[in-house]
């Protein structure tokens, strides 16, 4: 991927979400019944695993905004930390995140997520930004969506993940 598809994607995906959140602050003006606080939802992810000299923690805070039945908007934050012998590894950052249901179950989303990497091998370390763009469709009841997402930014040498295929739980409540 060439650095200037990336930055307009960004860009592209920017324009989207703020255009998204300003529609629905437009939305929210006009109508008193409710609040914005009372259509922003809590989630995220926490990931943990540990073995033979080997250990990871992931935390992924999140929420979203839910504009109507079918659409929501929102950010979230990312850090991992990763030690697998002498091998470590530190990962910061945030994504932007839209999320559909055009049917009751069916969980469309697109998010657009940031992360600084700062990795060392031994005696050799390196530190990068690295963008991914997931594209993932999941089956969801009530807070809970199960599903699979697509890194369409993957790089195989720099990415966070060993592959751009990623299943996930998303919970919001």
């Amino acid at each position: 991927m060439n650095h200037t598809f990336i930055s307009k994607s960004a860009k592209w995906l920017l324009f989207l979400f703020f255009s998204g959140i300003c529609s629905v602050s437009m939305a929210q003006y006009g109508n008193n019944d409710s609040s914005f606080w009372s259509n922003v939802r809590y989630g995220g992810g926490l990931g943990l695993s540990f073995g033979n000299d080997a250990f990871l923690i992931g935390l992924s805070p999140s929420a979203i905004y839910q504009a109507n039945d079918y659409l929501a908007f929102g950010v979230g934050l990312n850090y991992t930390y990763s030690k697998i012998g002498d091998d470590k590894l530190n990962a910061v950052g945030g994504s932007l995140i839209v999320l559909a249901n055009p049917v009751a179950a069916l969980q469309l989303s697109a998010e657009f997520e940031e992360l600084y990497i700062d990795r060392s091998f031994g005696p050799f370390s390196e530190s990068f930004w690295v963008p991914a763009l997931y594209l993932g469709v999941g089956y969801g009841i009530g807070p809970v969506t199960v599903g699979i997402r697509y890194d369409v930014l993957y790089d195989d040498n720099k990415s966070l993940y060993s592959n751009p295929w990623l299943p996930f739980v998303r919970v919001y409540f």
